[in-house]
């Protein structure tokens, strides 16, 4: 099996887990349709690329340990949490071609940094591709060439699935009602509270653990 097609094997799979980038590119599609949903989904690659590199030489260790670590996880949970109730409590009327009503226009840089900052702002994504680098180091040694094979197949694999997920997600918008945009706004904004929560707890358990147990 050639590094390319290992690489997106991990793609698919790293495709299906859930996180809050994922939720914010289905709500962003289903608001603003698929050029939008695009645009955040290349910030989430962008981030992804951005995070592959600095594992190469080794500045996530820098966030990955000792205070550092906890500092990071706090600042991160906290941002999706503020995240995660502005999302709970916004309200989309649709007009009568079922398009959201006052949805103001927002830039390709806006879109893109948000994909970026709400994917990179998960510590367990950057734990992910460090254990994945790790891993590819180990296997192809010195050989380069291998070792970039491996993540063009997985990230390209991660942004084309995220491109499907934009598309299905415009598709099904003549599918909702104001009420269930709603309902999807809330169901978003408790997911990306949870996700903030359980960042901010972990990284206090795994600098403060808990009767010797540790997340």
């Amino acid at each position: 099996m050639t590094p390319f097609l290992e690489g997106i094997i991990l793609g698919i799979t790293l495709a299906v887990l859930l996180g809050p980038a994922l939720f914010a590119l289905v709500q962003t599609s289903i608001h603003r349709g698929f050029r939008a949903g695009m645009r955040l989904a290349f910030g989430i690659f962008l981030s992804d690329l951005t995070l592959v590199f600095l594992s190469f030489i080794g500045a996530l260790q820098i966030v990955s340990t000792g205070n550092n670590r906890l500092i990071f996880g706090i600042i991160a949970g906290f941002i999706l949490i503020v995240y995660g109730i502005f999302t709970f409590y916004k309200t989309t009327k649709l007009n009568g071609n079922g398009h959201p009503e006052n949805t103001n226009k927002v830039s390709w840089f806006t879109l893109i940094a948000k994909g970026y900052f709400l994917n990179i702002a998960n510590p367990f994504v950057w734990l992910f591709w460090m254990s994945v680098t790790v891993g590819v180091t180990s296997s192809y040694g010195d050989n380069t060439q291998q070792s970039v094979s491996f993540f063009a197949g997985a990230l390209l694999t991660v942004f084309t699935t995220d491109l499907v997920k934009a598309y299905i997600a415009k598709r099904i918008k003549t599918l909702l009602n104001t009420t269930n945009i709603k309902h999807i706004n809330r169901v978003v904004g408790i997911l990306l509270f949870g996700f903030g929560v359980v960042m901010m707890v972990r990284a206090l358990m795994i600098k403060y653990p808990l009767f010797g147990y540790s997340w």
